[in-house]
């Protein structure tokens, strides 16, 4: 070989490498900043995550993981519409992740208010992964939200049928239950998914809501602490005490808890309902019809929200 010809070799070398040496360290600069988001998750640093997340996706806008990871912790901070968005990126991309996308995205899109927008996520799932009990699950929370109880029923009972002893849904066969005031079949239900599962904070949940339905306020909430003990995170807990505390006469800490229920969660209905019963037992007509009103738009049947609405008229 000719010493032009080493040359020439030499250079070629070089620059293959150079292009070899690139692609590795964006792979490699990707996968680390994706590692550290997954420990900032870890450590419940969601913006911390969401930070490394998208300095992942500014490399390669395309990384499914990290699309995948960031519209997670989007959820988590109920940036929902931000999550749905880098859900459909993921499915418009299309991968193996789509049965677990699209299951996803019917919560995000529930959470968001968007039911018909879940359904057909739901039915999509429905045709293409009919053997997981997950399909059925977001199918029922979806007919759950369209008042359809019946259909719902079907769905979680079509679930349990592949998965008999998954405790969501139990919880949530119980809380159909629980809405056609089928009480004793509700109990059942949740004692059966709290010997599988004692510390699914749930169970405790609609537990105190039973017994409220049936007057016992003190054992409500001694049943909602339960709840709040296991996962102090979860605002709908919270309000849930709110209210009880309301009926127990501690309309200060009650208050407290409702509105701390909705910084968490903003377009809780049933917080402004519970905010709405506050101000009827302060004697504040203005405000005890303005947020009873406010909840009624959003679910014109919500239990006690018309009540309260008739007994504020008379304040």
């Amino acid at each position: 070989m000719s010493i032009n010809n080493l040359i020439k070799y030499t250079l070629f070398l070089t620059f293959m490498l150079c292009i070899c040496t690139s692609c590795d360290s964006i792979e490699d600069k990707k996968g680390r900043f994706l590692l550290k988001g997954n420990e900032k998750l870890k450590e419940n640093d969601l913006q911390g995550a969401l930070d490394y997340y998208s300095e992942a996706l500014k490399i390669d806008e395309g990384y499914l993981d990290a699309l995948l990871n960031r519209a997670i912790v989007y959820e988590k901070q109920n940036n929902f519409e931000l999550a749905i968005s880098d859900y459909s990126k993921i499915i418009s991309i299309g991968s193996e992740m789509d049965t677990l996308v699209y299951f996803q995205r019917g919560i995000a899109y529930l959470d968001n208010g968007e039911y018909y927008k879940a359904l057909d996520d739901a039915k999509n799932l429905e045709k293409t992964n009919p053997k997981s009990w997950k399909t059925y699950f977001l199918l029922g929370l979806v007919h759950e939200q369209l008042k359809d109880h019946q259909l719902a029923l079907a769905a979680f009972e079509k679930g349990i049928s592949l998965n008999p002893n998954n405790n969501d849904l139990l919880v949530n066969k119980a809380t159909i239950h629980y809405y056609q005031n089928d009480l004793d079949i509700a109990v059942e239900l949740l004692e059966k998914a709290e010997k599988d599962n004692p510390n699914e904070a749930n169970i405790y949940n609609l537990r105190s809501m039973v017994v409220f339905e049936e007057g016992n306020y003190n054992e409500a909430l001694n049943w909602v602490e339960r709840a709040i003990k296991i996962n102090p995170k979860e605002s709908f807990y919270y309000n849930n005490r709110g209210l009880y505390r309301l009926f127990l006469g501690d309309l200060d800490l009650g208050l407290e808890d409702i509105n701390f229920s909705l910084k968490q969660n903003p377009r809780n209905a049933f917080a402004w309902r519970n905010k709405g019963i506050y101000y009827y037992f302060k004697g504040d007509k203005s405000l005890a019809t303005k947020y009873l009103e406010d909840a009624l738009k959003n679910d014109p049947d919500m239990p006690l929200a018309n009540k309260f609405y008739g007994l504020a008229q008379n304040l």
